[in-house]
Parts: C-alpha cells; sequence; structure tokens
C-alpha cells in the first residue's frame, strides 16, 4: 500500500510531478482515485470524483500543489464517481477549465450551475487531442465504449504515464501496486467483462495504446502497474478477453418475482 505521502508521488522531475492523492472513500461506494498532474505553474485533477469526497479531495491537493494551480479538470466520462463534484471545482477555482467528451458536454451540467457547467466546458472530439498543462502536454486518448461511449483515457509522455479511467480497474484487493499480475486478474475479470463494451472496441485500444511508451499504467479504481512488464502483462491480458456485448447470448422475458417493497 502506499501509506507514505512520499510514496504517492509517481514521478517528480525538472518540474513535473504526477501525484496520487489519498483514499477518502468510506461506505458502500465503489473506490477511486484522484490522481494530479503537475507542470511548473499548473496543473490537471482526472475524475475528481463525487461530491461527498469533494472537500477532502480539495484539501489534499492544495497539499502537493505547492505554487501551482489547477487550471484543469479531466472528465474521463460521464458517470457520477467521476463528475459529481465538477460544480464545486468550478465554484472554488474560477480559472478551472474542465474537459470532457463532446458527446457528454450537455449532460454533466444536469448535475450543477448551468453558467459553471456550460461555459467552461470544453469538449473533446472523437478522436482525442494535445492538451496544454504549463509547459507541457498531455494526450487525450480515445477510449470509446470502454465502457462509456464517449470515454478517453489521459497519456502523460512526460512521465509515462498512462491514466485509463476504468479499464484495468480492480476491486476488493486491499493493496496500490500491483505485486503478482497472475494473483491479480481475479479482482479485475469480472468487471471487464461486464463493464467493457465489446471486444472489437478493446481490440482498437490496444492497437493505439501499444503505440505508446509506457512506463506505469493507472485506473481510476484499484491498483497501478508500475513498470513497462506490469504494462505488457496487463494489455496481453487484456488482449485475450471477451468482453461487453460479445459475451451475451439471447434475452429472455423476465420469470423471476422482485420482493415487494
Amino acid at each position: 500500500m502506499l501509506t507514505n505521502p512520499t510514496d504517492r508521488v509517481l514521478y517528480d522531475r525538472d518540474g513535473h510531478r504526477n501525484v496520487l492523492l489519498p483514499s477518502f472513500d468510506v461506505g458502500p461506494e465503489i473506490p477511486c482515485n484522484q490522481h494530479l498532474i503537475i507542470d511548473g505553474d499548473e496543473a490537471m485533477i482526472l475524475d475528481p470524483g463525487g461530491h461527498k469526497l469533494y472537500a477532502k479531495v480539495f484539501s489534499a491537493s492544495k497539499q502537493v500543489l505547492g505554487k501551482a494551480t489547477i487550471q484543469h479538470m479531466f472528465l474521463s466520462h460521464q458517470d457520477p464517481d467521476i463528475v459529481a463534484a465538477a460544480n464545486g471545482w468550478l465554484m472554488a477555482l474560477p480559472k478551472l477549465t474542465a474537459w470532457c467528451s463532446k458527446l457528454w458536454a450537455r449532460f454533466v451540467p444536469h448535475i450543477g450551475n448551468d453558467r459553471l457547467l456550460f461555459d467552461r466546458m470544453r469538449s473533446i472530439p472523437d478522436g482525442g487531442g494535445r492538451i496544454a498543462v504549463g509547459n507541457t502536454e498531455v494526450w487525450a486518448i480515445p477510449a470509446h465504449f470502454l465502457h462509456s461511449a464517449g470515454n478517453f483515457h489521459v497519456y502523460d509522455p512526460t512521465s509515462k504515464i498512462l491514466y485509463t479511467g476504468d479499464l484495468g480497474a480492480s476491486m476488493g484487493e486491499g493493496y496500490r501496486v500491483v505485486a503478482d499480475f497472475n494473483n491479480h486478474i481475479q479482482y479485475m475479470a469480472g468487471f471487464h467483462r461486464r463493464y467493457m463494451g465489446s471486444t472489437r472496441a478493446l481490440k482498437l485500444w490496444l492497437k493505439l495504446v501499444r503505440q505508446l511508451d509506457l512506463e506505469m499504467i493507472a485506473p481510476q479504481h484499484g491498483a497501478l502497474f508500475r513498470g513497462k512488464d506490469q504494462c505488457e502483462q496487463l494489455l496481453d491480458w487484456l488482449d485475450g478477453l471477451t468482453v461487453g456485448v460479445d459475451t451475451f447470448d439471447d434475452y429472455v422475458l423476465p420469470t423471476e418475482h422482485l420482493p415487494k417493497v
């Protein structure tokens, strides 16, 4: 587990830092990871999470930013564990710009103030794009239907970290960095088979991502994959999966009587 604050600094060189914030999840909700990419005096927060965690995540981010300010918020897709706190961030940080798929730019404002969540939302086209952060840039990489219809990952070419949202996610493992990949599969398999949209979409993503130089894969849920070998193990495992609609046969009319409320 990453218990020491310095262990949460995933990369730190020449004014560029990648930081995994502490986990504040309690209760029945799915635990989530919140990350910062900091370069010089600018920072980006990735998938800041739900409103229940907003105050703690906001406070923790301030403790590691130094002189930098968060000027970018990246939303990989539209789920509440990604976007529900967006209104709070935009109110607290008047220079903040939110980035999300063009498919969700008019859905996300349902969670808060229209002026904040529409006027300061920047739509990412389906092909992705490069976003300037400080003196560097990060790449919004297409990951559509993995699992959302409009879905993006972030690749940081400086640290060589790929932030993959729900892809590579795990639940129930109890550690923050994967040590034994084969043992770790049990915490990923069921989630990926059901939540990833289609095998074809997964193959297209793999073809794209294998072009990147990877030192770490950081999902939004669960443990990190550190080092080229583990990144390659994850990609190889995903390459052998059948997921989503390709796992279904016929639908049938329901026969089960659900309990009365």
